[in-house]
């Protein structure tokens, strides 16, 4: 008779009898025959009890879970900060405000510069504008004023070269849509989302913080062509520009010299080459501001281009004729020279838009027209309209006749 000893041993070897030897190589049938000998051998080495193996395939599973959740959570973060492009680090920490707590801010300086590198000129020029969302919703000014490069006469590739600086969160994810050479320029604590009204301290403060912007642009050795968004690009006007000049500004009125102080600039349109001049000048323009509180950048630099200083730093400033540079203050009346177009002097976003509209209409037209009838010039602007102001009235415009005429023709 066995004793309990020995039926207790029975029992514990019937219940875990030892795992079966495989010298099949079943599970390494894949293998060249040569390899088989190793497999069946590993297989005999590998044996363990059930309780070590399941704990084995539990670390597995797990070890597994960890490294699929680290690999989803790094390519997301990965594909957001790609997608993300120039956006700053203040817009960053709005939308993934977790992100920023835990990585270094990107710098705005090297983003602006990746940027301007991107779609700069050989020598080095970009043609720069700002945008809020006032002027970046669907079919508004920002839509118009890409449109005109595209209709103009030899403008469309200058598109390669044009930043736009969005001066909030909607105007930098409209730019992304729209366009491909985008920067979000942050200001703290101020919101430049809504129309600025001429001259309110929104307005102000936008135009200020745009001065010390070109000047930053300058110092990162990047001469520019700076372009309010509501002025229409209708040819190249870099064959329009002075070659020995380090500061070209449009005018509101051209007294017909530019090199005549007493012209009346307009801040809207500008050619600035990079050099310590110009970086000197445009510090100076924008400490003035102290000098004249309450006045915005334009006025403020009518008052400086007769300071000495200017004279000092050697600043070759030239004014831009009207004839190619023209704007509704004082229009160009030939249509077989203007470069661009400016809707100023002009209140109010729907009289901007309904003019920049009859604009580019009338450009379209004078497009249409044969060689012959264009110098002609049988076409002429028939804006101002609704931003027409009394200070327009002594400058010619076509009979109301003409105007009839012309809109049935269209």
């Amino acid at each position: 008779m066995s004793s309990p000893q020995q039926l207790a041993l029975r029992f514990h070897r019937r219940r875990f009898p030892p795992p079966p030897v495989s010298t099949s190589c079943s599970f390494a049938s894949r293998l060249p025959p040569s390899d088989c000998s190793f497999a069946s051998s590993f297989s005999s080495s590998a044996g363990m009890s059930p309780e070590i193996s399941m704990l084995i395939r539990r670390a597995a599973l797990i070890f597994t879970v960890l490294t699929l959740s680290a690999l989803l959570l790094y390519t997301a973060t990965d594909s957001l900060r790609l997608s993300s492009g120039s956006l700053s680090s203040y817009s960053f920490a709005r939308i993934f405000p977790s992100y920023l707590n835990n990585s270094p801010s990107p710098n705005p300086t090297q983003q602006l510069e990746e940027v301007l590198k991107n779609a700069s000129m050989v020598n080095k020029t970009v043609i720069l504008t700002t945008l809020n969302d006032a002027w970046a919703v669907p079919n508004s000014v920002v839509d118009l004023f890409l449109k005109s490069f595209m209709l103009g006469d030899g403008t469309h590739r200058l598109l390669d070269h044009l930043v736009i600086i969005a001066l909030d969160e909607k105007a930098y994810n409209r730019c992304r849509i729209v366009h491909k050479h985008c920067f979000a320029l942050v200001t703290e604590d101020v919101d430049f989302h809504e129309e600025a009204y001429f001259m309110t301290p929104h307005y102000l403060k936008m135009m200020w913080r745009r001065i010390d912007f070109l000047r930053s642009v300058l110092e990162l050795g990047y001469s520019f062509v700076f372009t309010d968004a509501d002025i229409m690009w209708f040819r190249d006007p870099f064959p329009r520009f002075f070659p020995d000049a380090d500061f070209q500004i449009a005018c509101d009125n051209f007294l017909g010299r530019p090199d005549d102080m007493n012209n009346t600039p307009n801040g809207g349109f500008n050619y600035v080459k990079s050099n310590n001049r110009s970086i000197a000048f445009y510090k100076f323009w924008y400490s003035s501001r102290e000098t004249y509180p309450g006045y915005h950048d334009q006025d403020v630099l009518n008052k400086i281009k007769f300071d000495p200083f200017i004279s000092d730093i050697g600043l070759e400033i030239r004014f831009l004729d009207t004839a190619y540079f023209g704007g509704l203050c004082e229009p160009s009346k030939d249509l077989n020279v203007v470069c661009t177009m400016h809707v100023n002097c002009c209140y109010g976003m729907d009289s901007k838009l309904h003019d920049l509209k009859i604009m580019l209409q009338d450009w379209r037209a004078f497009m249409s027209l044969p060689p012959d009838l264009k110098n002609e010039s049988i076409i002429s602007w028939r804006v101002p309209q609704n931003c027409s102001l009394s200070s327009l009235r002594h400058f010619d415009s076509p009979p109301p006749e003409m105007d009839v005429q012309q809109e049935e023709e269209d």
